[in-house]
């Protein structure tokens, strides 16, 4: 027995969480799905699925088998893609996760682009204010900003963003502009929470980190909502520099305390390692990389 098909049938059943949902997907009948795994259970000495009338999950072996067939899977049709001549030209369907403020306002149109370059691939765009597991969640790259905590993934730096606090001319010229971060504690602080966790900010004195405890007059977990409240008077707010590109350019803002601003954060594509790179994943790297620097220089 083909113990790529078995591997295939098992990433099938799992995905989809029924026998009967994966045997349409693979143009094959349920018994012959129910035999395929039965077969793989046997030769592995392991249960893979719980089985109910309604639904399958995976056990523990199930799901460390999980991870690594969908990863020898994508290697094998690559593999064949190769061979067959066809490894420049990028076709399926990729899977990109990112933060959702980024999303919205920096890789969305870059996707966009990206389909209009390659119209045979298909994109979904998970947008989530978490790291997401790579491997576990189907998912073939992540734009991340920040550290890499994951060394078994592969990282492209794409560019840097720095954190920092922005008001609007009137508002400054009613309040007073600070000019240390002492001074925010007279001030009206908009709190975008993706960045102020614990109401506090942090910033950088003469090279050593600091951090000063702040009550918000507003406090919001959208950093667009933030923003457009700082752009009309109502206070301070932090922000991250691709959030505000536009309106420091134009004036609609301003950078405050702009010598206390912490270090700048690096930016990076990352995907899984694999032997062989899926072309519609190096096709999106490529493509998006110099146009991810473009928008955060």
């Amino acid at each position: 027995m083909d113990r790529f098909e078995e591997l295939r049938v098992f990433v099938a059943v799992t995905e989809t969480g029924a026998f009967a949902r994966a045997a349409a997907g693979l143009n094959s009948s349920p018994p012959a799905v129910t035999r395929r795994i039965a077969a793989l259970e046997d030769r592995l000495g392991v249960q893979l699925f719980n089985r109910t009338t309604r639904r399958v999950s995976l056990t523990e072996p199930g799901f460390r088998l999980f991870e690594t067939a969908r990863r020898i899977l994508a290697d094998l049709d690559a593999a064949e893609s190769e061979a067959a001549g066809q490894a420049t030209i990028p076709t399926g369907h990729l899977t990109i996760t990112a933060s959702v403020t980024f999303g919205r306002m920096v890789l969305t149109p870059i996707v966009t682009a990206f389909q209009k370059a390659y119209p045979q691939v298909t994109v979904t765009v998970r947008l989530l204010d978490r790291v997401v597991n790579l491997v576990e969640e189907g998912i073939d790259l992540a734009v991340r900003i920040g550290q890499l905590p994951d060394s078994t993934l592969i990282a492209r730096k794409v560019g840097a963003i720095r954190p920092m606090l922005v008001s609007c001319a009137n508002y400054l010229q009613r309040k007073g502009r600070p000019v240390t971060p002492e001074d925010l504690k007279t001030h009206d602080i908009i709190a975008f929470t993706g960045l102020m966790q614990h109401n506090e900010w942090t910033y950088q004195r003469n090279g050593r980190p600091g951090r000063i405890h702040l009550t918000p007059k507003f406090e919001i977990n959208d950093a667009t909502a933030c923003l457009n409240t700082a752009m009309t008077g109502e206070g301070i707010a932090p922000a991250l520099s691709y959030m505000v590109r536009d309106a420091l350019a134009s004036g609609k803002l301003e950078w405050i305390l702009k010598q206390y601003s912490p270090p700048e954060i690096p930016v990076q594509i990352v995907y899984p390692q694999s032997r062989l790179i899926a072309p519609k994943v190096r096709a999106f790297v490529d493509f998006a990389a110099p146009r991810l620097r473009a928008a955060l220089s």
